[in-house]
């Protein structure tokens, strides 16, 4: 009975271990995910305001009057 209960104690404290080290991970990973957020919220700001830039000057080069002949 007391073996049983040391066995028991050791597997406890192992998952005890285990746990924190998975939890530690989940952090992290989540860490990650809101930088990778981060970054991809800034990179499609940029390409949006090229593209707006873009637009912007395209419309600008558009002549709606018809020339003088």
């Amino acid at each position: 009975m007391k073996k049983s209960n040391k066995n028991k104690e050791k597997e406890i404290a192992r998952l005890k271990h285990e746990n924190k080290q998975l939890k530690d991970e989940v952090d992290s990973l989540w860490a990650m995910m809101d930088e990778m957020t981060k970054s991809d919220i800034e990179n499609w700001s940029h390409l949006m305001e090229e593209l707006k830039a873009d637009v912007v000057s395209r419309s600008l080069m558009i002549t709606k009057k018809v020339a003088d002949a």
